[in-house]
């Protein structure tokens, strides 16, 4: 069994109060869920309204395809509009 995980850092430019970075917070992690199997929190930041921290962890039976998936995932949120990926720190 192997378990990947990562900390993801994003800046949010347009969020002035915790509510605007609530709901881009809500949103990504409903889309990575519904798109991925994996499990996604808000984490660390959680009262500093322009930055936003998730954490994912993901559990599969082979190395390769944890990498993978984590990977992809990375990249998803690389490429969303809603925040800009400041910082990756996986595991």
């Amino acid at each position: 069994m192997y378990v990947l995980s990562a900390k993801l850092v994003f800046h949010i430019a347009h969020a002035n109060s915790l509510k605007e970075k609530r709901q881009v917070s809500r949103s990504l992690i409903q889309k990575t869920k519904q798109r991925f199997n994996v499990s996604v929190s808000e984490i660390n930041t959680l009262n500093i309204h322009q930055t936003l921290t998730l954490g994912i962890a993901l559990v599969s039976g082979e190395m390769a395809h944890a990498q993978n998936s984590l990977d992809e995932v990375i990249r998803f949120l690389e490429l969303n509009e809603e925040a800009e990926l400041r910082e990756i720190e996986t595991d």
